[in-house]
């Protein structure tokens, strides 16, 4: 097992936009059953809000990865070095529905007590969930964003997670 060291939130050194929007992370969480789902995701973000450290997740509905989040109080949220590039690509495609995509990417999970995360991460955020709420067309005060993004009619729900931990290599 990988030896992490627990960090501040302050020291995690790189920007959300390339943790997130140019390396990728995988949201991982755990249903009350033991089972373990992850999802590639490269749309979010991290502030304070309540006076909290915390990270924005989105999900849309069909993700098999949102039954995992919304049953579970924590998830994580793990960021990886570049040559796992292909491992996230997979875990982004595939669903855990079809097939243990966890075990047929050669990815193994740990857990920090309930909450599962990957031992092969350059760093992991332990989160607690705050708040939940699916987006809604109307609130878009854009019109090009529901266009582009939600053709399907598929808004994301957006997830405020308090930070509670960061583990880095």
């Amino acid at each position: 097992m990988k030896n992490f060291r627990k960090i501040s939130p302050e020291e995690i050194g790189k920007t959300p936009f390339e943790w997130i929007g140019e390396d990728w992370m995988l949201v991982c969480a755990q249903k009350p059953d033991g089972s373990v789902n992850a999802m590639t995701a490269s749309w979010g973000g991290m502030g304070v809000m309540w006076g909290k450290n915390v990270a924005f997740v989105v999900i849309r509905p069909q993700r098999y990865t949102k039954e995992f989040i919304d049953s579970a109080q924590t998830f994580s949220l793990t960021f990886f070095a570049p040559q796992y590039k292909q491992e996230l690509g997979y875990l982004g495609k595939v669903s855990g529905r079809d097939e243990d995509k966890i075990a047929k990417s050669g990815l193994r999970v740990a857990h920090s007590g309930e909450t599962p995360y990957f031992e092969e991460g350059k760093m992991v955020m332990l989160c607690k969930k705050l708040y939940a709420q699916p987006m809604e067309k109307d609130c878009f005060l854009s019109a090009d964003i529901p266009e582009k993004w939600y053709a399907a009619g598929d808004y994301h729900t957006l997830y405020v997670a308090e930070i509670t931990s960061v583990l880095a290599e």
